[in-house]
């Protein structure tokens, strides 16, 4: 036990020593008295460091990704990649409720489109504030994404591989703690060519904006 402060000490040792020299009689003929208010250590308050922490509880509004083959729809489906499967494949994930993605792709004739879907659930908006402006920083040479979300980043990149052209879009999507990733790339072997800029351009803001709307508050949809 922490002792007392010097004066408070003396006060509370010296105090009884008075009362009984006033009194003239001796504690041992009866019980002691309880002792006055003022002869009571007082009590120590706590401290700031020692009161319970207040708690900031982080802004966000999704707690879990969505299915992601159900978020786009059918028809958006079989408009960006003509011949495939409009039901998708989600990509196995190492936790589901953060991360998930389903992807699309198709040849058919000699036309090649591939879309993927991806959502990540990030712990705050912070987070994905921090995290969006990391991805936009590397992925430089595109524009913004007006009205979709709460921040949105498109590029378009031509890749050519023996003598194969082959052009790829990424649009970047934020929603609150949430980010929307969509690919989407496509190549025609006959011609050697890709499809142009905008074409690949808008096809993926499409496929973005119906992303997004499939989020829900607080859960998965």
């Amino acid at each position: 036990m922490r002792s007392l402060p010097l004066p408070l000490a003396l006060t509370a040792r010296l105090t009884p020593v008075a009362v009984l020299a006033c009194a003239g009689w001796a504690l041992s003929s009866g019980p002691a008295a309880p002792a006055a208010a003022g002869d009571r250590p007082a009590q120590q308050t706590p401290t700031g460091a020692a009161s319970a922490p207040s708690s900031t509880v982080a802004s966000k509004s999704y707690t879990a990704a969505p299915a992601p083959c159900s978020s786009v729809p059918a028809a958006t489906v079989k408009s960006l990649v003509p011949g495939a499967k409009t039901a998708g494949k989600e990509i196995p994930s190492t936790d589901t409720a953060l991360r998930r993605t389903c992807s699309w792709n198709a040849l058919e004739g000699y036309d090649y489109r591939w879309l993927d879907v991806s959502f990540e659930i990030t712990a705050s908006d912070e987070a994905a504030k921090k995290e969006y402006q990391q991805r936009v920083t590397e992925k430089s040479g595109g524009g913004p994404v007006p009205g979709v979300g709460d921040a949105g980043y498109s590029v378009v990149n031509l890749s050519t591989e023996s003598k194969q052209e082959t052009r790829e879009g990424v649009v970047l999507i934020r929603a609150s703690n949430a980010l929307v990733v969509v690919t989407y790339n496509g190549s025609d072997f006959e011609t050697k060519k890709a499809p142009s800029t905008d074409e690949i351009n808008k096809g993926a803001i499409k496929a973005a904006k119906s992303a997004v709307a499939a989020l829900r508050p607080g859960g998965s949809a």
